[in-house]
């Protein structure tokens, strides 16, 4: 068993980088009993009883937008996936969690405190752009300009990154996620139905998309009329989920702006030159990548895992005693002052 672990705590997903490698990808989702809470299905299995789960039992997400939001539901959560990495050995890992850029103190402690109770040994907090860099090997200790963005579920994250900090970030709560709600939203205004989050989710999926389609593609899903309440069949196209999730694209876009509005000039000049580097799962619905570069008229480096990328980068960077040395010009924010309890 690894003494060192990496942990990306999503709104949707935990990832768990040990060795060289991730060892654990399962849902940010726990199913528990009402009345009681003793925990029923944690995982993929708790997810898959989303909609379908009678009145004695809940599905929870304790992981909003990056943040504990039920604090005992998350101690459970994170303690299972620990004990399966782990498998219960006398030795306690010591990790590193990534967390959205600009947590207040109190919510930082708060992820602290529940991996620790979880089984941690040590736990530290790195910021996720930081762990995006190290997870990509990036060299951003030079005074160079390089810009990230990692569009999460629960969150889009921006950075500007310079001789080893963090210049100019944000943490926009507005991501993948969105897209799911707003394709709910729109199913029920145009076609008059209920659909549910997994169902959307499948939507964008199969056929969501930023950019129009030269070619219409579309597909058949099942929701439930407001009207009737009983169950029924409707076609969606992928240029109406394009509309639905146009709003949702422009305020990822108005956060990227901000940033670079906010950064020196020279550092945006190195950027436009070397590309911004993008990834996380919420970039991977059609036509991103190839949009945003266009209205930003700058070139978008995608990179071959999106998704773990940020996992990677908290086992590297735990794992790496380079990131840790007092002779780097890393302070809080970056990889000098991880708060390490």
């Amino acid at each position: 068993m690894r003494a060192t672990i990496g942990i990306d705590i999503g709104s949707d997903r935990i990832r768990i980088y040990s060795g060289h490698s991730i060892v654990l990808d399962e849902p940010s989702c726990i199913a528990v009993k009402v009345y009681s809470g003793e925990p029923v299905a944690f995982g993929q299995k708790a997810r898959d009883m989303i909609g379908k789960t009678g009145e004695n039992v809940s599905v929870i997400n304790p992981i909003q937008r990056g943040v504990i939001t039920e604090y005992e539901e998350a101690l459970m959560l994170i303690k299972e996936y620990l004990g399966r990495v782990c498998k219960n050995k006398m030795i306690k890992p010591k990790v590193l969690c990534s967390m959205p850029s600009g947590l207040s103190a109190v919510q930082m402690r708060s992820i602290i405190r529940a991996v620790k109770a979880a089984g941690a040994r040590t736990a530290a907090l790195i910021e996720s752009p930081i762990a995006l860099a190290v997870g990509l090997d990036l060299d951003f200790s030079t005074p160079h300009g390089t810009v990230v963005v990692d569009v999460g579920a629960g969150t889009t994250d921006v950075a500007v990154l310079s001789l080893g900090r963090l210049v100019q970030c944000a943490s926009a709560k507005t991501a993948g996620c969105d897209f799911d709600d707003a394709i709910v939203k729109y199913v029920r205004k145009k076609h008059n139905i209920v659909i549910g989050e997994m169902t959307a989710r499948r939507i964008k999926e199969q056929i969501g998309c930023i950019s129009k389609r030269n070619i219409e593609i579309g597909m058949t899903v099942k929701g439930n009329s407001i009207y009737t309440g009983l169950p029924i069949s409707f076609e969606i196209t992928a240029n109406e989920v394009c509309e639905a999730c146009e709003d949702v694209y422009s305020l990822m876009v108005k956060a990227i702006r901000e940033v670079l509005e906010r950064t020196p000039p020279e550092l945006v000049s190195d950027a436009a030159n070397d590309g911004i580097y993008l990834t996380g799962g919420g970039m991977l619905i059609h036509g991103f990548e190839k949009r945003l570069g266009e209205e930003l008229s700058t070139k978008i480096k995608t990179v071959p895992d999106p998704i773990n990328t940020v996992a990677r980068g908290t086992g590297v960077a735990l794992g790496n005693a380079k990131y840790f040395s007092k002779g780097g010009d890393y302070r809080y924010r970056n990889l000098g002052e991880l708060i390490l309890e």
